[in-house]
């Protein structure tokens, strides 16, 4: 942790919400805000990944503790959402940090026009030195659009953004062989470097009364989040200043990463198959050199049909091969912009644009 550049937290809710009266932990929520206090203090960036508006929301309208038809927990998770995102600007607040609320879908990752627009706001709010606060659009998610948990939403935020860290906060202090509640020979791992057959068959599925995830949806983070470099540990996160305990010593399970996230994104890059063509003039092929953005005014033709967010062939002026970028604009967008400056860009589609045709981040040379 102490190395960490970027850091996604999972916060579950039966660690925000006290289970007997449905309000919030206000005492364990000030104590967190002084954990994500010091990790921005030492210049690391910090996503929250919280649960607890549905939670908070059925407490407001007393809707108790038994199943909930879909009508029931939506209309709850807008009532929720509203006190989760005012508490965390309430507890972060008096540290000088700026919050923002970012509620998601699983169709935000799957299209990836949403995923790029969701990479590009994530990632202007950590340059501002804002914490998202993000959750699952529990509004509007219906089955097929749900990630249905938040252990996997917060695996996808953290391969979204480049994290190099995602911490779930759970009632257990790390992955067990068995369920300890149940099997008292059950033993801890300190490490797990692989994720095997048989780590898979000792994930149990039960969750709290609170919350949706079980062990199994934890594994299923932590291969997620592993294939795309970052490390991820289950903690134990009930005792107040949870990540400072984990960065004592505290009990916990690390699922290592194999490489850095900026690679393994980069890998994913490089594989996909190119759906069109852009030529740069010479200027724009050393800007890309010195690790500038493409800008549409050093591009000089473009070929092929593709939308936002799909991968395009980028070539010099003599038609060598460059690379290959996701760009942030359709074919027919960039054939208009092309050769343009930025500051044009809104009087030629009659529509403001992004800056850079295709950002750095979603290219690979």
């Amino acid at each position: 942790m102490a190395s960490a550049r970027l850091v996604v937290i999972k916060i579950g809710s039966a660690l925000l919400v006290d289970r007997a009266g449905g309000g919030l932990r206000e005492d364990w929520l000030t104590a967190l805000a002084e954990d994500v206090a010091m990790l921005k203090a030492r210049g690391t960036g910090v996503i929250l990944v919280s649960s607890g508006s549905i939670a908070l929301g059925r407490g407001v309208l007393g809707l108790g503790y038994g199943a909930l038809a879909l009508e029931q927990s939506q209309a709850a998770a807008a009532v929720g959402q509203i006190q989760l995102a005012r508490a965390y600007e309430q507890v972060l607040g008096p540290h000088g940090i700026t919050t923002a609320q970012v509620l998601l879908t699983l169709e935000d990752s799957a299209d990836r026009r949403r995923y790029l627009n969701t990479r590009a706001t994530l990632a202007q709010l950590l340059s501002l030195g804002v914490v998202p606060i993000v959750n699952e659009n529990d509004t509007i998610a219906t089955d097929e659009i749900r990630f249905g948990d938040n252990d996997r939403l917060a695996a996808q935020v953290a391969v979204t953004v480049g994290a190099d860290r995602l911490v779930l906060l759970s009632d257990v202090d790390g992955f067990y062989s068995g369920n300890p509640k149940d099997d008292p020979t059950a033993t801890r791992y300190d490490v797990i470097d692989r994720i095997t057959p048989e780590i898979e068959a000792m994930a149990g599925d039960a969750g709290s009364g609170l919350s949706k995830g079980g062990m199994k949806t934890k594994l299923m983070a932590a291969r997620t989040a592993t294939a795309g470099g970052c490390a991820l540990a289950i903690t134990e996160g009930s005792a107040l200043r949870p990540l400072s305990a984990l960065e004592q010593g505290a009990n916990c399970t690390w699922f290592t990463a194999g490489e850095d996230p900026q690679i393994a994104r980069k890998r994913w890059i490089g594989a996909m198959k190119p759906r069109g063509t852009v030529v740069l003039d010479a200027g724009a092929v050393d800007a890309l050199s010195r690790g500038k953005s493409l800008l549409p005014a050093g591009v000089r033709a473009v070929s092929g049909s593709f939308g936002r967010g799909d991968p395009v062939r980028i070539e010099g002026p003599d038609g060598a091969g460059l690379g290959v970028g996701l760009t942030r604009y359709t074919a027919a967008e960039a054939r208009a912009i092309k050769g343009h400056r930025s500051d044009e860009i809104e009087t030629l589609l009659g529509y403001p644009g992004r800056a850079a045709l295709i950002h750095r981040d979603d290219m690979v040379l």
